[in-house]
């Protein structure tokens, strides 16, 4: 769902991989990682992870964004537990995203999973 959503930019790649970021970070030749926050518990976990990975290679930078006010509040558990009760996630999310988390749990499901919990 993230090649197809970020397709359109030309500049931007989506991988995985196992280990340390800062080893994938450098095997890449990246030079600055970027990292969004939404509050304040996000801003102390982060910094924490960015003196480490400076600790770990002095040469790779990070920048934290914030989203913007529209979207603070927005994480993956909340859209997840939203289409799992009925609740449209529309304009939260990519039409793709979207489509997936219906396909994954159709209207059906959702509707008999509410009225047994």
């Amino acid at each position: 769902m993230l090649r197809e959503t970020t397709k359109k930019w030309s500049n931007v790649r989506v991988d995985a991989f196992d280990g340390l970021m800062v080893d994938y970070a450098v095997r890449s030749g990246a030079q600055v990682v970027l990292r969004g926050i939404r509050a304040v518990s996000d801003y102390e976990y982060e910094l924490q992870m960015a003196l480490m990975n400076r600790k770990l290679d002095a040469r790779l930078e990070t920048i934290f964004m914030m989203p913007a006010q529209a979207y603070s509040y927005l994480s993956s558990g909340l859209v997840r537990e939203i289409s799992e009760l009925g609740g449209s996630v529309r304009d939260l999310v990519p039409k793709l995203v979207e489509r997936e988390l219906k396909r994954k749990l159709p209207a059906s499901s959702r509707k008999s999973r509410i009225k047994h919990e």
